[in-house]
């Protein structure tokens, strides 16, 4: 019998090709369309999708990618590519293809070139380490759209998350130990997630819970009191209410109570973007420096660190 031939599928969100108000609205309509991420009815949604939310959202947002944007191109595009380098180097007997939800390259065009190279069963794993609705389960959406127009399909491992996972523990401890170590502990450690709305948590999204599980596991590995953390989630959009306490109005809090020292990482991104280098490392810096602190530190994400490369590698091989 055959062995099968397996390829990997590394998947993110996704950025725009370019920091121009023309390429951000690309990508933020191609996002924002996304029932997932907004699911307010399409007849309601779309006209002030278009007519409101991306003429006025498209310039501002392409302004603040063009404060972070590399000399190698947007920074999750860079980081992502380095871990396609790393993960193909580290499994040499499996393909490895980068594919985002939103704007290129895409998800189709991942799977794409790994049934090109023969692969007969593709292991996902979607760089989003607690499950949300609005994240993991976009991929699989996209996946089962893209199989579905096919008469032959691959085998599947679909890797749902790594909230807890050991070596993804290992690795965001030794990051902030690092940071401590060349900052000196802080007053507070704030690990600060990607918010969702209130509601996608009341439907039955387990994505407080997994942030929740992350949470538990690195104060435990860092060894430090419950006290001297706090799980904020940042980047709400729209109206209704997201999962609290929100990211910026904590750290005004916090400036104005009398905490002096804080650190902040971001444990729900595995590469940084610009939610991580715009608005942690700089906008919310902000609040907290004019709150009345006095020091701020973010710590980077994992990004292509060689702990983290171990955990993706772990996690690809032990699964089935």
């Amino acid at each position: 019998m055959s062995q099968a031939k397996t390829g990997i599928l590394l998947a993110n969100l996704g950025t725009p090709e370019a920091p121009t108000p023309a390429a951000v609205s690309r990508y933020l309509r191609q996002f924002l369309s996304d029932t997932r991420v907004v699911d307010t009815p399409r007849v309601l949604w779309w006209p002030l999708l278009r007519g409101v939310i991306l003429p006025i959202r498209s310039p501002r947002v392409s302004k603040l990618y063009q404060s972070v944007w590399m000399e190698e191109g947007s920074p999750l595009m860079v980081y992502s590519r380095r871990q396609e380098k790393a993960l193909a180097a580290r499994l040499p007997d499996m393909p490895v293809a980068l594919g985002m939800s939103y704007g290129k390259p895409s998800l189709k065009s991942a799977v794409d070139d790994l049934l090109a190279q023969g692969v007969d069963h593709i292991k996902v794993l979607t760089l989003y380490p607690q499950y949300s609705c609005s994240t993991v389960a976009a991929v699989w959406d996209e996946l089962a759209r893209i199989l579905a127009t096919r008469r032959r399909i691959p085998g599947v491992t679909f890797i749902r998350d790594y909230a807890d996972n050991e070596l993804y523990i290992k690795a965001l401890a030794s990051s902030a130990r690092a940071s401590f170590e060349k900052h000196g502990e802080p007053d507070l450690l704030l690990l600060s997630y990607h918010g969702i709305p209130q509601r996608f948590a009341d439907e039955g999204d387990d994505y407080p819970q997994r942030c929740r599980d992350t949470t538990r596991e690195l104060v435990s590995a860092l060894g430090l009191p419950p006290e001297k953390v706090m799980m904020t989630f940042q980047s709400r959009f729209g109206r209704e209410p997201w999962l609290t306490p929100y990211t910026d109005e904590t750290l005004k809090m916090l400036g104005e109570k009398g905490v002096k020292h804080i650190q902040v990482m971001s444990p729900g991104f595995a590469a940084d973007c610009l939610e991580t280098l715009e608005e942690i490392a700089v906008q919310n810096r902000e609040f907290f420096l004019e709150a009345g602190g006095t020091k701020y530190e973010y710590i980077p994400a994992l990004n292509d660190d060689p702990e983290h490369i171990d955990m993706m590698v772990s996690l690809l091989t032990n699964s089935r």
